[in-house]
């Protein structure tokens, strides 16, 4: 088939995006396919040969790895490299070899990858394409709108305060959840702009910084026991995994830099924990009526007491990154699940 994997974009996860896009391109090149990949935001060049000559099999397809910085991206300097600018948030070309694609790889993290935007675009272009659907994508991306439907279907989250700053700041409901608690962009990823804050002055000037990202934001409690994240696919949950972190908490360092954290797959956790993880997983994903895959993130304490934290439609597929390896403990391959993913589409 010929796949353009679609990266990148403009959201701050875009490095985690290009990461995540070129395991992917490098997978389906070993599987066989013809593969492009394709920053969303920079766009791609119009060789003398055409669009269509940009699809490579190997031994003509060069594979690539692209790391994850440190620091999250500055996006002012992307912007700034994109030429010709189309003045949308597609660059030059990107939807004209979508078009020519059998299947794209939406490799996209964050806003106007996992928020539904692309696959709008997509649908009304009739342009096939990996994960959740254009409206499952928004639920699942707006943790305020995810929780109140979780809470909705009986499914434990933490306490939370939705703030449409700075319209709505009610102070007194933000600190009556308590310290220390979380303030984050409510359509954000991989703890950019996440704050943990200890009193009532750090939450103040959180919410100011979380504010430079995003106008919407989310206040949450603070919960205690292990962070386990459990994978959907194809319908089923795979097994467990336990994320120690060497920080203070997941924060965008400890998730992509090597040794910042440990990952324990399967979870150390009884079999009746593993279960009732494993059948909440299953129950959000199918709450918020999401695609083939998904990876679903908890907190579990000792006598089993859990809170969903959140729902991922694109789980990161970075040589760090948890999806791939609980696909991995259950004998999937990183090129298999990157095939099944797109073969899925077909179907």
């Amino acid at each position: 088939m010929n796949i353009v994997v679609l990266a990148g974009g403009i959201s701050p996860e875009r490095d985690v995006s290009l990461s995540s896009g070129s395991m992917i391109a490098n997978a389906l090149a070993e599987k066989g396919h013809s593969v492009v990949m394709v920053d969303s935001f920079l766009g791609i060049e119009k060789p003398e040969a055409g669009l269509e000559s940009l699809f490579k099999k190997l031994p003509d397809y060069k594979p690539q790895i692209i790391e994850v910085p440190s620091e999250p991206p500055d996006l002012e300097k992307v912007r700034a490299e994109r030429v010709p600018d189309t003045g949308c948030s597609f660059g030059q070309n990107v939807l004209e070899i979508c078009r020519l694609a059998d299947v794209v790889f939406i490799a996209l993290h964050g806003e106007g990858g996992e928020d539904g935007q692309v696959q709008a675009t997509f649908d009304q272009l009739n342009i096939r394409y990996t994960g959740s659907g254009f409206y499952s994508c928004v639920k699942a991306m707006n943790k305020d709108i995810a929780k109140h439907l979780m809470k909705g279907n009986r499914i434990p989250t933490q306490r939370w305060e939705h703030v449409l700053y700075p319209d709505d700041v009610h102070w007194d409901r933000i600190f009556a959840l308590g310290f220390p608690q979380f303030v984050k962009p409510t359509c954000g990823g991989s703890s950019i702009s996440t704050y943990k804050c200890n009193n009532e002055e750090e939450v103040r000037e959180a919410i100011k910084k979380a504010a430079k990202t995003s106008n919407d934001i989310i206040c949450e409690a603070h919960i205690g026991g292990r962070e386990i994240d459990v994978g959907i696919l194809d319908g089923k949950a795979l097994e467990p995994i336990e994320i120690i972190p060497v920080a203070e908490f997941f924060d965008y360092e400890s998730k992509y830099q090597p040794g910042m954290s440990q990952e324990i797959c399967p979870a150390a956790l009884s079999p009746e924990h593993t279960q009732l993880l494993k059948d909440a997983a299953l129950k959000v994903h199918q709450s918020l009526g999401l695609g083939y895959y998904s990876r679903i993130d908890f907190k579990i304490e000792e006598d089993g007491t859990f809170a969903c934290l959140e729902a991922n439609t694109l789980p990161g597929m970075t040589p760090g990154s948890l999806f791939p390896k609980e696909a991995k403990y259950a004998g999937i391959s990183y090129a298999d699940l990157c095939d099944m993913i797109v073969q899925a589409v077909l179907k």
